[in-house]
């Protein structure tokens, strides 16, 4: 069984049974058989789960400025819910960096990008004017991250 397992490592396994083709990749790969794994599929895999990574970086951070923004902006009608977006966004940024420390240096670069996706949300969930809105992110990146920081 295990052989025809691992014959199926092949571009057409990828293409057909995902998961399959995974766990013989890994498989050969603990047998140390190099010369039988899908080496360019892998490849990509492993780009496009590190891609995946700093665009939930990215996301997470957008969501929790986002929620920064309107719990500044809309004191008057600011809820649980908003206060529980911002920490849960807080804490998955947090296990973000624990799983990929090294996209801790990415974080001001993705802060600029992901307040500028949260402007533009915030500007269309709570109908305010634009003008309301600073055009660039008031929150420094430790004020962002601070469990206790709410504007």
């Amino acid at each position: 069984m295990i052989n025809l397992i691992l014959d199926a490592a092949t571009a057409k396994g990828y293409e057909t049974d995902f998961y399959l083709w995974l766990m013989t990749n890994a498989e050969l790969l603990r047998r140390q058989q190099l010369n039988k794994i899908d080496i360019e599929n892998i490849i990509d895999e492993l780009e496009s789960m590190a891609k995946r990574d700093k665009r939930e970086l990215l996301s997470r951070l957008k969501v929790l400025l986002m929620h920064l923004l309107k719990w500044q902006f809309q004191a008057e009608i600011r809820s649980k819910s908003w206060k529980m977006t911002i920490n849960e966004q807080r804490e998955q940024v947090h296990l973000i960096l624990v799983d990929s420390p090294s996209l801790k240096h990415q974080l001001t670069e993705k802060l600029d990008d992901a307040y500028r996706l949260a402007l533009r949300a915030a500007i269309a969930e709570t109908d305010l004017p634009k003008n309301v809105f600073p055009n660039n992110n008031p929150y420094s990146l430790e004020q962002t991250l601070d469990d206790d920081f709410y504007p």
